[in-house]
């Protein structure tokens, strides 16, 4: 079980899609086999916006990221989710 860092639900990883920060990258792994910190996210463009408002990201991986890789990471969310 993972915990979406959306709504903070409990779900199992299989449900989830991973992003990843490894060596100052952000990524969407949607195979879970990436290397470095890893969060969970719901599949739901609602879970990708409560993350995003929550600042989700930066928080749990203790780094400012810029807009623009906020943005970019998003929109690949919302890409994998289709």
């Amino acid at each position: 079980m993972r915990r979406c860092i959306g709504c903070m639900e409990s779900k199992p990883k299989q449900d989830l899609i991973r992003i990843a920060f490894y060596e100052g990258e952000l990524s969407v792994d949607p195979g879970g086999k990436a290397k470095g910190r890893g969060v969970y996210l719901c599949r739901s463009r609602e879970c990708a916006a409560l993350a995003k408002k929550k600042n989700a990201l930066q928080r749990n991986f203790k780094q400012n990221f810029s807009g623009e890789t906020i943005e970019r990471i998003f929109e690949e969310l919302l890409n994998a989710e289709q």
